[in-house]
């Protein structure tokens, strides 16, 4: 294997000076996940660095850099979250004045935490592309240096001492290392390092099924820009692997492993349970990864290694995320079951469920023959049992369908289920869609005010779940002629949106 790239990066690793602030972090074993796995499993803890992140080792080493071999009086970045926290520790740490240009949707802890450092911090745009936008023109006026979150070497250098602590700490035969995958600066430097000197060690990324863009790069041979990234996992929600990146990711990367909201945050849960932390989405990214690729390829006595790189979790996001565990360990299902609307048939259905445990129950008369039942069943034997159950209710005569991996359903029709539209309504034409749009003070007016006043408004439902973006489900009173007009308007928003007027979850118990 040639690693000619990879080569160049062993001498600046080495030679960073990352330790004047960041902490060489252990290998933890995870204990009971071993156990159940098979496989001796280790969790690198970047979740105890002074910021909570990985982030401050680059970001050190890059400005550390900076003002021994320039003259700088500031330096600027962008980022919403972790990258912000190290650039301000490491800045505060060599007396060079920092801004950072953090989106408007930033959440205020993190806002908080940068002031706390010491650091300016301007609010511009939506999303981190403006807020990137805008920071690389401050960085053009003179004395001012801008700090990549990802796509620098001696950022990338700096993340590359993970990948020495992690051989200097175990020098054992290693099967495997999971490592989260945004732009890829951890990725990058973790692997330059291992793959040159232990080739035979599988670097394996680890991507969100709804931002693989590592994953869609490789599969090209070239990086690729995706139209739209998932935002739950904000760490990571980059919709371009870096320039500097790839080239050397793409010499070495064993594999990239995507994984669900849903499996994410089962692996939240699983390292609370092995250190009583709580992981951010993106710290627990690779480790949901590990489980995964584990359980598909049968392996068993593996050493494997998870990057835990990060704590910095906004705390009113813990609800959404103990509400997908079950589902991500593959132990709840949710179905949709019809019932004929008559007498002692609610009962007879609840007698069919057998012993098992109810973790959700939505039931609602309907003028109907038939009415539709949103349950959730706890099934301690995964698939197989879920698959028993779905078997044997239709067996028994009702129709069933498998809700679990349904997005409209788990975020918006579980909440809303019990309210149809109005004959006049359905009989005329609806259409349903799915919206993500900037949590931030007046961007629901803003959504409604570029659509204006030609549709009639059929639906609406929004539940905060503690991130930067609200999640809308909105119906229309349209039918098909006018659907193709609606569709445009929707575009001309520029806002992230999913037609879901075929769903299933909607026709069982919305339409």
């Amino acid at each position: 294997m040639k690693l000619l790239k990879s080569r160049r990066y062993l001498k600046k690793i080495n030679s960073s000076n990352v330790y004047d602030v960041a902490i060489s972090t252990p290998l933890f074993p995870a204990i009971h996940l071993s156990k159940a796995l098979g496989n001796n499993v280790l969790l690198k803890r970047e979740d105890l660095q002074p910021v909570f992140s990985f982030k401050l080792r680059g970001a050190y080493n890059k400005i550390s850099l900076l003002k021994d071999n320039q003259k700088i009086e500031r330096v600027v970045t962008a980022s919403a979250g972790n990258h912000a926290q190290g650039v301000a520790f490491a800045s505060k740490k060599l007396g060079i004045k920092a801004t950072i240009v953090m989106p408007v949707t930033t959440p205020n802890i993190k806002i908080r935490a940068v002031k706390n450092l010491g650091s300016k911090v301007v609010l511009k745009g939506d999303n981190f592309d403006e807020a990137y936008a805008y920071a690389i023109k401050l960085s053009e006026k003179p004395n001012i240096a801008f700090v990549h979150p990802y796509d620098d070497p001696d950022v990338i250098a700096g993340q590359g001492t993970i990948g020495k602590e992690i051989l200097d700490e175990h020098p054992d035969k290693l099967e495997a290392i999971f490592v989260p995958v945004g732009g890829g600066g951890l990725l990058a430097g973790i692997g330059a390092y291992v793959k040159c000197l232990r080739p035979e060690i599988k670097m394996i990324g680890v991507e969100p099924e709804d931002a693989a863009g590592l994953n869609a790069a490789l599969k090209a041979n070239k990086r690729v820009s995706l139209k739209e990234v998932g935002l739950f996992v904000d760490g990571v929600a980059v919709k371009q692997v870096g320039e500097l990146t790839f080239p050397l990711i793409k010499e070495w990367v064993s594999e990239v492993v995507t994984v669900t909201v849903d499996e994410i945050c089962a692996a939240v849960e699983d390292i609370f349970q092995e250190t009583r932390t709580i992981s951010e989405p993106a710290g627990a990214l690779s480790l949901a990864g590990l489980k995964k690729l584990t359980k598909s390829k049968g392996w068993k006595g593996k050493n494997l290694i998870a990057i835990n790189s990060g704590a910095n979790l906004n705390f009113d996001r813990l609800s959404h995320i103990v509400e997908r565990v079950q589902l991500g360990e593959k132990k709840e299902v949710l179905l949709s079951v019809r019932i004929p609307e008559e007498k002692g048939s609610f009962r007879k259905f609840c007698k069919d469920l057998g012993k098992r445990m109810i973790t959700e129950f939505n039931y609602r008369i309907d003028d109907e023959e038939g009415a539709h039942i949103f349950v959730a069943c706890r099934v301690n034997d995964g698939i197989s049992e879920k698959s028993k159950l779905i078997k044997d209710l239709k067996k028994k005569g009702y129709l069933t369908k498998d809700l679990s991996n349904n997005e409209m359903a788990k975020l918006h029709v579980k909440h809303m289920v019990g309210g149809r539209a109005p004959e006049d309504i359905i009989s005329y034409g609806e259409q349903i869609f799915r919206v993500e749009f900037p949590e931030r003070p007046g961007a629901l007016m803003e959504f409604l005010n570029s659509l204006g006043d030609k549709w009639n408004i059929t639906l609406f439902h929004y539940r905060n779940q503690g991130s930067a973006f609200g999640r809308v489900l909105v119906g229309f009173q349209a039918n098909s002629r006018e659907k193709i007009k609606l569709l445009k308007n929707m575009s001309k928003t520029k806002l992230p949106f999913w037609d879901e007027s075929n769903n299933s979850a909607y026709s069982s118990f919305l339409q």
